[in-house]
């Protein structure tokens, strides 16, 4: 009598399409995450969002402009992988210099998601060419505000929500160690954020809470149609290796904190 061949139940393809899923989610490094970014509906901020979602992060992006904001929103959503779905891009408008706005921003973070596992201080302005003599206390305040002033109040309304083994990023300059001449509002508020950011790293080591200075070289955004419109763009670091640079510092293991990231263009200096 001929043996049985054994009988293997077949798995269907929904199963087996919500087991490989399964498997890609775990490979996730930020799954379950929530991050911040500032700043981030274009440029420097939109690339670290896109590279923090890839990995699973759910990521609130603000700005001033909604309707960049959330043309900002489908740009990343339509950028990660559909292994990274489940992460929420959650576009906020915040102007960072007004103490309501920062609060509204982080009541609504702790509605939706109540904890903070990545916040990136990106937003930022630079300044016209101009002396100090030539500087209006408007441009002076504008300048301190969104630079500097706007760090504090996100860092002070983000903490509460922020555990052991969470990162803050504040994005800086090169003018926060290098000085520009007819920058001196700009320098003076990229020092001062240095300055904030270096203290409140030793603050907050009892915490468990990694805090990063990073410091870009020139980078290719949008910023220098203000500055320097025929600077060399293709000389410049580009927004896409500046995030993947900030993502590894992110993944790092709690008990490891890169407290300064110094990125330059390979060529060097403009």
């Amino acid at each position: 009598m001929a043996a049985r061949k054994p009988q293997f139940k077949k798995k269907s393809k929904a199963r087996i399409a919500q087991v490989r899923a399964s498997h890609v989610v775990k490979d996730l490094r930020l799954a379950g995450k929530v991050g911040v970014v500032t700043g981030s509906s274009r440029g420097i901020g939109q690339a670290i969002a896109q590279a923090l979602a890839a990995e699973g992060c759910s990521v609130v992006i603000t700005g001033r402009d909604e309707a960049e904001l959330k043309k900002s929103a489908t740009r990343i959503g339509k950028s990660v992988g559909p292994q990274s779905k489940s992460a929420q891009i959650v576009p906020i408008v915040c102007d960072v210099r007004y103490p309501d706005s920062v609060a509204s921003l982080f009541a609504t973070v702790k509605k939706i998601f109540g904890k903070i596992d990545v916040l990136v201080n990106n937003a930022g302005i630079t300044q016209p060419t101009v002396t100090v003599e030539e500087t209006t206390l408007e441009l002076w305040r504008d300048v301190m505000d969104t630079n500097l002033t706007g760090i504090f109040l996100c860092t002070r309304a983000a903490l509460p929500m922020m555990q052991a083994g969470t990162t803050i990023v504040n994005n800086l300059s090169a003018a926060a160690t290098q000085v520009f001449p007819k920058y001196a509002t700009y320098s003076a508020a990229k020092r001062g954020a240095l300055g904030f950011t270096l203290s409140l790293r030793e603050e907050l080591i009892p915490r468990g809470i990694r805090v990063m200075a990073l410091i870009p070289g020139a980078t290719a955004t949008d910023m220098w149609d203000h500055i320097m419109s025929d600077a060399p763009r293709e000389r410049m670091i580009d927004v896409d290796s500046l995030a993947q640079a900030v993502l590894c510092a992110v993944l790092l293991p709690p008990n490891a904190n890169l407290s300064e990231l110094v990125l330059e263009p390979t060529g060097g200096a403009l």
